[in-house]
């Protein structure tokens, strides 16, 4: 049986990472949320209440949620809101956040490397987006797949800083 994202999600046992490289996901969830953050509104109390939920399940049962996000500046309207909306929401939750900062450096990672989860060290899960923010699906490589994504995970994190770091010195 060929495993699909969500039952990923419904089965580690440690840690879900997940690599971020697009400036834009607007299309891919919280288009509402994001209409509101563009028009000036404060973020919604009940605003990513479900995901908060799952990440509070996972952390409190002693799974790591963690992501780094390989961005450049000036920041998209996106970013301003996935970074201050979405990550310091999901802290509250436990989730951690990173940020590879690729501005005045090239970044460590192949050009050809997009989006991806990667469960466990054992299960990566590339992602597929369209050309506008929308999201199209997930791949579950096989098992032999993953020690390139542990690679490239661990390749991120080494040059990443923690976000809270981040976006003290550059939050739009």
């Amino acid at each position: 049986m060929t495993k699909t994202l969500g039952d990923l999600f419904g089965s580690f046992q440690r840690e879900a990472f997940r690599l971020e490289t697009l400036a834009d996901y607007s299309r891919s969830g919280s288009v509402d949320a994001y209409r509101l953050f563009l028009d000036g509104q404060p973020t919604p109390v009940d605003y990513n209440a479900d995901w908060l939920a799952d990440v509070r399940a996972h952390t409190s049962a002693g799974r790591r949620m963690y992501r780094v996000h390989v961005l450049a500046r000036p920041l998209t309207p996106y970013l301003r809101f996935e970074l201050g909306w979405g990550y310091v929401t999901n802290a509250t939750a436990g989730e951690e956040f990173y940020i590879l900062d690729v501005t005045e450096q090239p970044s460590p990672l192949p050009p050809s490397i997009g989006d991806f989860w990667l469960f466990d060290s054992t299960t990566a899960a590339p992602m597929r987006y369209d050309g506008e923010g929308g999201f199209l699906g997930a791949d579950v490589l096989s098992d032999d797949r993953c020690p390139e994504y542990v690679t490239y995970r661990d390749t991120a994190l080494a040059h990443a800083v923690p976000f809270a770091d981040w976006w003290a010195k550059h939050e739009a």
